[in-house]
C-alpha cells in the first residue's frame, strides 16, 4: 500500500510540474508580445517628440525672418544681433533634437531586431547615418552660435565673421546627405519589419534621395545656391514620415 501511495504521489507531482511548464511556455510569448508592444510605441513617441522638436526649431526661424544662405552679410549680421533670445531657443532645441535623433535611431535598431531581425541592415545604416548626421549638426549649430556671439558686439561685419557664416552654411549642407541616408535606413528597416505601408517606403526613399542629391552640390548651397530648396523639400518628407510613421507605432499598428 505504502508503494502504491508512494507512486500516485509521484505521478500527481509530474503532472503539476508539467501543467506549470505549459503555463509558462504559454505566457513567455505574451510576455514577449507585451515588451514589443511596448517598445513599438516608445519608438513611435520618441519619433513624434523628435518631430515636434524640429518644426519647433523652424517655426522659429520663420517667425523671426532667419536669412538665407544668399542673404547679404550685412543682412545676416543685423538679424542675428537682433533675434539673439529667439535663437538661443533654437540652440537649446538642436541639443534635444540630437538627443531624441539617437535615441530614435537606436531604438528602432533593437525594435528591428526583437522582430525577428528582418531590415537589421537598413536599420544599422539608420544608426550609423544618424551619428554621422548628429555630428555634423553639432557642428552646423556651434558654428551658428560663433555667429550669434559675434554678433553681438559687431558694429559691421568683418571676413571672420563672413567665414563662420559660410563655415555653418558649410556644415549644414554636409549633413544632407547624412540626413538622406538616415532616412533611407530607416524606412527600409521598418517597411522590412512590417512596421509601415509601402508608402511610407517610398516616401522615405524619394525624400532621402532629394536630400542626398542635394547635399552633393554642398559648394553651391554654402554659397547661397537655390539648390537648398531641394534638401528642404527632403527634410520637409523627413518630418512628415516621422509624424505618420510614429503615431502608427504608438497606436500599435504594423
Amino acid at each position: 500500500m505504502n508503494d502504491l501511495r508512494k507512486v500516485a504521489q509521484v505521478s500527481t507531482d509530474t503532472k503539476s510540474a508539467i501543467g506549470g511548464t505549459r503555463m509558462s511556455e504559454a505566457a513567455t510569448p505574451a510576455v514577449a508580445a507585451g515588451n514589443r508592444v511596448s517598445t513599438t510605441r516608445i519608438v513611435g513617441g520618441v519619433a513624434v517628440a523628435y518631430a515636434a522638436s524640429v518644426i519647433a526649431q523652424n517655426a522659429v526661424f520663420a517667425v523671426t525672418g532667419a536669412p538665407d544662405y544668399s542673404d547679404p552679410i550685412g543682412v545676416v549680421l543685423t538679424y542675428h544681433a537682433e533675434n539673439q533670445g529667439a535663437l538661443a531657443v533654437t540652440s537649446g532645441l538642436e541639443a534635444v533634437n540630437m538627443l531624441l535623433l539617437l535615441l530614435f535611431v537606436t531604438a528602432l535598431h533593437g525594435l528591428v531586431q526583437r522582430r525577428g531581425g528582418a531590415g537589421a541592415d537598413w536599420s544599422r545604416l539608420a544608426v550609423a547615418a544618424g551619428a554621422t548626421l548628429s555630428a555634423l549638426f553639432a557642428l552646423t549649430i556651434a558654428t551658428h552660435i560663433a555667429v550669434v556671439l559675434a554678433a553681438d558686439g559687431l558694429a559691421e561685419p568683418t571676413p571672420a565673421f563672413e567665414l563662420m557664416w559660410q563655415l555653418h552654411a558649410a556644415a549644414f549642407a554636409l549633413a544632407l546627405p547624412a540626413l538622406g541616408a538616415t532616412f533611407i535606413g530607416a524606412a527600409l528597416a521598418t517597411h522590412a519589419s512590417g512596421l509601415t505601408r509601402p508608402w511610407q517606403r517610398l516616401l522615405g526613399v524619394a525624400g532621402g534621395s532629394l536630400l542626398i542629391l542635394a547635399g552633393t552640390g554642398n559648394l553651391a548651397i554654402a554659397d547661397g545656391s537655390p539648390l537648398l530648396f531641394v534638401g528642404v523639400l527632403g527634410l520637409a518628407t523627413w518630418l512628415v514620415w516621422l509624424v505618420v510613421t510614429g503615431l502608427r507605432l504608438i497606436r500599435g499598428q504594423g
